[in-house]
C-alpha cells in the first residue's frame, strides 16, 4: 500500500497543472447595488379549512382568540359561546417584497403553523396584513395553502412524509404600499460586493473606468466600490445600472476547503497548496462480542437456570496509509486525487485533511460542516 501511494503521489506531482482559464462573471452576479434591496414582511393570521387536522384550542388558546377577533369583525357575535373547531390552525405568515414594487403587484408568501396543528394541507388563508420592520402594513395576503407534505394515521402508528405544518401561497400576497425611496434621485451608487475582496473590487473599479474611459468609479474598501452618475454623464441611475452591470470581472477566490462530515463531502478550490509534509494513516478497530451461556438443571432436579455472561473483547489494527512524503507546493486537489485512486473512505479522507490542517501545512481557510 505505501510503495503503491508514493508511487502514485511521485506521477502525480512531476505532471504540470494545466493553466486554468479565467471565468468572467457579469457584474450583477458579483455585488449587490446600494438600495435595490428586498423587504422582509410578516404577519399573524388563521388558516381555515382544515380536515379536522387544525389546533387544538385547549392547548392553544391564542388560535380561539384570532377566530373570535376575525367573527366579530363579521358581525358573528360568539361572545360566551363555547366552541372547539378542529379545522382553524394559528400561522405566522412571511414575505419578501422585491425592490421597486408597486401597488398591485402579487409576491409570493409562506405559512407555517405556530400551534399544535398536524397539517396545513387543504387550507386557506384568511385575509392577513403583512408588517415590515417599521410596523407599517405593506401588504395582504389571503388564498389556498400548497402544502408540501402528508401525514398518514392509524390505530397504533402514523408516518409524516415532508413538513405538512408549513405551505406556500403562490401570488397569494397583494402589495398594498411601496416602499419610499428616491431611486431617481441619487448622484452617486455603491456596489457592495457579495464576497469582499481588494482584488477583486480593484478589477470591478479598472473595468468600470475603462468601460466609460473617464474615472467615474473609486474603490472605497475591500466590500465597496462608489460609482459617480454624474461623473459618468449619465441622466438617470437606471440608465447607469443598465450599462455597468453586465459588464464582466474575474473575481479573485480565497483558497478554501470546505468539508461536510455527514455526507463525506469535500470541496475546494484550484488555489488551495499544501507544504511538505508526511502523511501516514491507520485504522484501530475496537470489537466488544456478548455471547451469554445458560446452564439448565437436569430434568426433575432441585436447580435453577443460570445465565453465564460471557464477553470476547479485541481490538484489531488494520492496515492504512502507510507513511508517504508530499512535496512542496502540490495542490491539494492531486493529494485528494491520489487519495481517492487508493480506496481511501470519504472520512478518513477528511481526518487526514484536518490533521494537515492541523499541522500547518495546509495554506487556505478549513470550513467543516
Amino acid at each position: 500500500m505505501m510503495r503503491l501511494l508514493l508511487l502514485f503521489l511521485a506521477l502525480t506531482f512531476t505532471i504540470a497543472a494545466p493553466g486554468a482559464q479565467a471565468t468572467q462573471i457579469r457584474l450583477k452576479d458579483l455585488v449587490e447595488f446600494d438600495g435595490v434591496r428586498s423587504n422582509d414582511l410578516v404577519g399573524y393570521g388563521l388558516v381555515v379549512g382544515l380536515n379536522g387536522t387544525g389546533d387544538g384550542l385547549r392547548n392553544s388558546p391564542f388560535t380561539e382568540e384570532i377566530m373570535v377577533n376575525i367573527l366579530e369583525r363579521l358581525g358573528v357575535n360568539v361572545t360566551g359561546e363555547q366552541f372547539r373547531p378542529k379545522n382553524v390552525a394559528a400561522v405566522l405568515v412571511t414575505a419578501s417584497l422585491p425592490p421597486f414594487s408597486r401597488a398591485g403587484s402579487s409576491i409570493d408568501a409562506t405559512v407555517s403553523a405556530i400551534g399544535d396543528a398536524k397539517s396545513l394541507l387543504g387550507g386557506t388563508l384568511i385575509m392577513t396584513p403583512l408588517n415590515a420592520a417599521d410596523g407599517d402594513i405593506y401588504a395582504v395576503a389571503q388564498g389556498t395553502i400548497i402544502a408540501g407534505g402528508v401525514v398518514a394515521e392509524g390505530e397504533g402508528a402514523t408516518i409524516t412524509q415532508g413538513v405538512p405544518t408549513a405551505g406556500v401561497i403562490p401570488s397569494g400576497a397583494t402589495v398594498e404600499r411601496e416602499v419610499d425611496f428616491d431611486f431617481a434621485g441619487l448622484d452617486r451608487i455603491r456596489l457592495a460586493l457579495r464576497t469582499p475582496d481588494f482584488t477583486t473590487a480593484a478589477r470591478i473599479e479598472r473595468v468600470i473606468n475603462d468601460n466609460f474611459g473617464r474615472h467615474v468609479a473609486t474603490m472605497i474598501d475591500a466590500g465597496t466600490v462608489q460609482f459617480e452618475i454624474a461623473a459618468a454623464g449619465m441622466h438617470s441611475p437606471a440608465h447607469a445600472l443598465g450599462r455597468i452591470e453586465t459588464l464582466t470581472v474575474e473575481p479573485e477566490r480565497r483558497a478554501r476547503v470546505v468539508v461536510d462530515q455527514a455526507s463525506g463531502t469535500i470541496v475546494m478550490g484550484e488555489d488551495v497548496r499544501i507544504s511538505r509534509v508526511a502523511v501516514s494513516q491507520g485504522n484501530l478497530t475496537l470489537r466488544v462480542q456478548e455471547a451469554p451461556l445458560v446452564s439448565q438443571p437436569n430434568p426433575f432436579s432441585p436447580g435453577e437456570t443460570v445465565v453465564v455472561p460471557r464477553t470476547n473483547v479485541g481490538i484489531a489494527d488494520e492496515p492504512g496509509i502507510g507513511l508517504a512524503e508530499v512535496p512542496t507546493g502540490t495542490s491539494l486537489s492531486e493529494v485528494v486525487a491520489g487519495l481517492n485512486a487508493l480506496g481511501v473512505a470519504p472520512r478518513d479522507m477528511i481526518d487526514i485533511l484536518k490533521s494537515i490542517k492541523a499541522s500547518g501545512a495546509l495554506h487556505a481557510e478549513f470550513v467543516v460542516q
